[in-house]
């Protein structure tokens, strides 16, 4: 059974910008820790933006100022805007939620690629 999908993932110019979705299936509440995750060219995956079950967020150097996560709890999805980008930000986007990340479970993610 698939558990988490990602979308809007593509190719765009530096200085655009792309909003990524997160579609959970409902068996995994968002209510809790989600985060979105880079992963670039020979590079292991790293956490870029987070929210926790409280509304908190956290952002990783590199992207803060222009990324901003949020959630939409009926619908059980989650997003990342993604303004300014920058060629380095280009790679692999996936999003998680703890239980399926405890169990090292990944959807297929959805591809970023920003040229200069």
């Amino acid at each position: 059974q698939v558990h988490l999908v990602e979308s809007g993932g593509g190719l765009v110019e530096a200085g655009q910008s792309l909003r990524l979705s997160c579609e959970v299936s409902r068996r995994f509440s968002i209510m809790n820790d989600i985060g979105w995750y880079h992963q670039s060219p020979g590079k292991q995956r790293e956490l870029v933006a987070r929210i926790s079950a409280g509304g908190m967020t956290n952002y990783g150097d590199a992207v803060k100022g222009r990324f901003t996560i949020s959630r939409d709890l009926a619908k059980n999805m989650a997003y990342l805007q993604m303004n300014g980008l920058k060629p380095e930000d280009t790679g692999v986007y996936y999003c998680n939620v703890a239980p399926l990340k405890l169990r090292d479970y990944w959807g297929q993610g959805t591809q970023v690629t920003v040229s200069s």
